[in-house]
């Protein structure tokens, strides 16, 4: 399966999320802020997806996502943003960034779905 880094803030929610993705056989990193994920990106190398929270402390997913799109190692890095903020420009504003864009709660079979779609093609991951 897949090597995922999701970000979110809120510590429960990534418990969750968490446990609910090793169970359907992915191999998780947590972290609870852009920066956190970017030592833990420039530590480990890419992984297969990312998933954020598009609100994070100190700035949000999308600028962090922007960021990583403009850093070689990391520009083509699949995004899924799993967020609660619905409208529609903050929707159109994760896919302008390609990335898929899901709204809380979620089922865990889109998540997966989201997951699998989003997949780096066999060796070409760097990390983990």
């Amino acid at each position: 399966m897949a090597k995922v880094l999701v970000v979110e803030d809120d510590a429960d929610i990534r418990t969750l999320l968490d446990l609910r993705l090793r169970a359907a056989g992915h191999r998780v990193l947590g972290a609870g802020s852009a920066a956190e994920a970017r030592a833990v990106l420039d530590e480990r190398g890419a992984p297969d997806v990312l998933v954020s929270d598009v609100t994070l402390p100190g700035t949000t997913g999308l600028e962090m996502v922007r960021e990583l799109r403009a850093d070689e190692r990391f520009a083509g890095l699949p995004v899924v943003f799993l967020s609660g903020r619905v409208q529609p420009a903050d929707i159109e504003a994760g896919r302008a960034l390609g990335a898929v864009y899901l709204t809380k709660p979620v089922v865990l079979s889109a998540l997966c779905s989201a997951i699998e779609q989003a997949l780096v093609p066999a060796g070409t991951s760097t990390g983990w």
